[in-house]
């Protein structure tokens, strides 16, 4: 059957997050600090509107680019939030999570050879996208020393005549980094210089714990060459509710939604409804569980410190990256015997990028309980780790 499968599918690899989740599937009593998923339910207003809309009926298609009210209330929400206007009816289109916005946006976008370049550590499905497309994905190794934060320096010496795209992540996924307003402001000139197109996965735009998310769209000139990724999984806690959305110039929405009509059809149509509600009425439950991560991350980051686990401080997200190069051995090695020997399930940093393996990804998206306890088997492993040397 070897024969029948697509190369380009064959010379994919596999995640490195499903792989070491595998094996801790297998391992009784392991405490999981590695899916990027908020322990809290989704907040029951939200919960009601999706039962209340089963009850009415409202379970046929909406319009491809989903439901005009949601389409208003994301509009209404990136004016209030972000400063940035949309038109509702061409500049948004609502997609299954935002994996699918991207999925749609690269497949819209890029021709066989185009370049797309990335700051990197970064979500395990960004490479695989631009490559499924036949574009040529163009890692931007980042580290703590910078906080992970994109510098007009290291901008410039990836660009090259085939970049077509900057794709940026922030807050970012693994490693917690936020990119300011004045951090922003210094690749503009690059941007427009090389004419382009930029894709910003904002999808923990409300996760900022130092100041509040600026879109590198609300930038002057920017919005016109801009596609912002955004939904509901981490904001409202509804991840498995599967839903996202992408703002943008018109004609690369319209670009978007042809593939999206003939691949999907519509967003769930329950799930739309319910979004509605958390749009309009969910402020509230972004503070609560905001103000909650928050205190979670404090926690983490006295507790490496008292282990004397060197941490970059991260403001942004539900995550923490911190390294472990003292114990000289890769990250798959020291996640692996953390799992065996503690029954502590972390990431390794590898699985976001070559230049993430000194480090480890620690979601603080679980109970204080958890995390405590956690932390003790973390530490009583460092501290064998180290007396063994």
């Amino acid at each position: 059957m070897r024969d029948f499968i697509s190369k380009k599918i064959t010379a994919l690899k596999p995640s490195g997050i499903r792989n070491l989740f595998d094996i801790a599937n297998r391992i009784p009593d392991v405490i999981s600090l590695g899916v990027g998923e908020p322990d809290f339910d989704t907040p029951w207003h939200i919960r009601e509107e999706g039962i209340y809309s089963l009850h009415k009926g409202r379970t046929f298609y909406t319009a491809n680019s989903g439901l005009a009210e949601l389409r208003d209330a994301i509009s209404d929400f990136m004016n209030r939030k972000y400063g940035l206007d949309y038109d509702p009816e061409n500049e948004i289109i609502v997609t299954i999570g935002g994996s699918e916005a991207i999925d749609l946006l690269f497949r819209a976008v890029l021709t066989a050879g185009d370049e797309v370049v990335y700051p990197e550590p970064c979500f395990v499905s960004y490479a695989p996208c631009i490559l499924l497309s036949d574009g040529v994905p163009v890692p931007i190794p980042l580290s703590a020393e910078t906080e992970f934060r994109l510098t007009p320096e290291r901008l410039k010496a990836a660009i090259t005549p085939k970049t077509k795209a900057l794709f940026i992540s922030y807050p970012n996924n693994p490693t917690g980094a936020i990119m300011e307003r004045s951090d922003l402001e210094k690749l503009v000139p690059i941007i427009l210089e090389h004419d382009l197109l930029v894709v910003s996965d904002e999808i923990y735009s409300e996760l900022s714990f130092r100041e509040r998310h600026v879109s590198i769209a609300s930038l002057p000139e920017m919005k016109e060459r801009t596609v912002v990724i955004n939904g509901f999984s981490k904001t409202y806690a509804m991840t498995g509710w599967r839903l996202g959305y992408a703002c943008g110039p018109a004609k690369i929405i319209e670009s978007m939604l042809k593939i999206h009509q003939f691949s999907i059809m519509s967003a769930p149509t329950i799930s739309q409804y319910a979004a509605i509600s958390a749009l309009k009425n969910g402020d509230k439950d972004i503070e609560m569980m905001t103000e909650s991560y928050n205190q979670r991350r404090r926690y983490l980051m006295e507790a490496f410190h008292e282990m004397g686990l060197p941490c970059f401080e991260p403001f942004g997200a539900f995550y923490t990256f911190p390294d472990i190069s003292e114990f000289g051995m890769t990250s798959e090695e020291f996640c692996t015997k953390l799992l065996e020997t503690e029954k502590v399930a972390v990431i390794p940093g590898s699985a976001f990028g070559e230049c993430g393996d000194k480090h480890v990804r620690i979601s603080y998206a679980y109970s204080m309980e958890q995390l405590k306890a956690a932390m003790e088997r973390l530490d009583k492993f460092i501290k064998g780790l180290r007396a063994a040397k």
